[in-house]
């Protein structure tokens, strides 16, 4: 049975995603998983897990979840990979990059890992001392481009950083690289951005002690 990842935004209310899990139920959808990825305001944006039957009840799931008061859907796309567990995703990738013992090879793995944990378009892991591309994948932006960026975050403070809603970037001080993951079909919301910051810093101890 095919799953569709759908997210949504709601009313931060008692019964709010009790009525859009009802509404989905009603065209037959199961509900298999539910994330909260960011909330603030009076407003909440979760994302639903959904299996169902048909791929042509999409538009009228989408229909029914619209009608709940203070509902409205951002985005919706088949979960090319309907057996993994995002729950457990930054665990094994935590887990995957402690396991290697060169550079290369943890690079080449944080590479791969975040590109399938966040179904990023592209991933790349920058070297500041060089001011070269060390890794990427996925259709990167140029080393130009990256060191342009990398260069315009450092003189702004991260309390006043604003970072662009497709790009999540998060520096490696230890190791003194810098990892960017771009993703422009949807933005990265906090709980991504705070998933991908531990993350890096695994990742910048383990580096770190590779390289000394």
């Amino acid at each position: 049975m095919p799953r569709y990842v759908m997210r949504i935004w709601l009313d931060d209310r008692p019964g709010a995603l009790g009525s859009v899990a009802s509404r989905v139920g009603s065209v037959k959808g199961d509900l298999v998983g539910i994330e909260i990825l960011e909330r603030g305001a009076g407003r909440v944006i979760d994302e639903l897990m959904v299996e169902l039957p048909d791929d042509e009840l999409v538009d009228l799931m989408i229909r029914e979840v619209q009608e709940v008061d203070g509902v409205d859907v951002e985005n919706i796309r088949v979960e090319p990979n309907p057996e993994r567990d995002s729950r457990l995703d930054p665990i094994l990738t935590a887990a995957a990059i402690a396991e290697k013992e060169s550079k290369p090879e943890l690079i080449e793995e944080l590479l791969s890992r975040l590109s399938f944990d966040y179904t990023a378009q592209w991933v790349t892991v920058f070297d500041v001392a060089n001011s070269e591309i060390v890794g990427s994948i996925g259709d990167a932006p140029v080393q130009g481009w990256v060191l342009a960026y990398v260069k315009g975050s450092a003189v702004v403070s991260p309390d006043e950083r604003e970072e662009p809603a497709d790009i999540a970037h998060v520096a490696m001080k230890r190791s003194k690289m810098t990892l960017l993951v771009g993703r422009p079909d949807r933005p990265f919301r906090d709980l991504e951005r705070a998933q991908l910051e531990a993350i890096a810093r695994i990742a910048d101890v383990k580096l770190a002690s590779l390289c000394s």
